[in-house]
């Protein structure tokens, strides 16, 4: 995803979120458990979007992404891996050099037999083909696994204009966890270091979500240029 500034981007596309280790956060609904994950094998978040664009009502961000959707899905079996379902996303990122929120529209991607090294490969063909300063993927992996740096939260009942006015709210949110994405379902999709949990806790219910019907998945993140 292309974002205004490097900080924006080390936090986050989509969406930005974290975990600490079992027994930081008092609930036990916060951890998933390695087999309940429930995930693909591997996500990509990618968008073929090259504007900065802070008008909420700007025409571009209705875009459905379909072409974008196809030639991704052909780079990724192009790379042997297997593409799995798409989804549309609705992104708020804070630009500390605007002083303003910043939307942009992106798409999730599933990908199936994909390594960490095949990942990192298809990301970068995504990034330079589309002129991306990064690409952000996602590896679901057990909570306990060496290499799990990151979460995926994802929430339902959120709007993207809940995250835009938390975020010009939240000056701790907005420069830790960047933003977040939001589907076309009002479900929350955010993805970050594992350190910052609790922040994305207090974010999330923040937006109105109920963190209990919240789902934590557990892996390794990287933004791929």
């Amino acid at each position: 995803m292309k974002n205004v500034t490097t900080g924006r981007r080390a936090r986050l596309l989509a969406s930005a979120v974290a975990a600490l280790l079992l027994g930081a956060v008092g609930a036990q609904s916060t951890y998933a458990s390695p087999d309940a994950q429930d995930c693909p094998a591997a996500q990509i978040f990618a968008t073929d979007n090259t504007a900065v664009i802070t008008d909420p009502e700007d025409p571009r961000l209705d875009t459905r992404l379909t072409r974008f959707r196809h030639e991704v899905r052909q780079i990724i079996r192009a790379h042997g891996a297997r593409p799995g379902p798409s989804e549309l996303l609705d992104g708020v990122f804070w630009s500390e050099e605007l002083k303003q929120a910043t939307y942009e529209r992106s798409r999730e991607f599933d990908v199936e037999r994909a390594g960490r090294d095949g990942l990192h490969h298809i990301a970068g063909v995504i990034a330079k083909q589309y002129h991306q300063e990064a690409v952000l993927t996602f590896r679901c992996l057990p909570r306990t696994s060496p290499e799990t740096d990151a979460v995926e939260i994802e929430a339902p009942g959120v709007r993207v204009s809940d995250v835009r006015e938390a975020l010009v709210a939240d000056p701790e949110a907005r420069d830790k966890l960047g933003g977040g994405s939001v589907t076309l379902h009002g479900r929350l999709v955010l993805v970050a270091p594992v350190d910052d949990l609790p922040l994305a806790r207090r974010f999330t219910t923040s937006l109105g979500a109920d963190w209990d019907q919240a789902r934590v998945r557990y892996g390794d993140r990287e933004f791929v240029s």
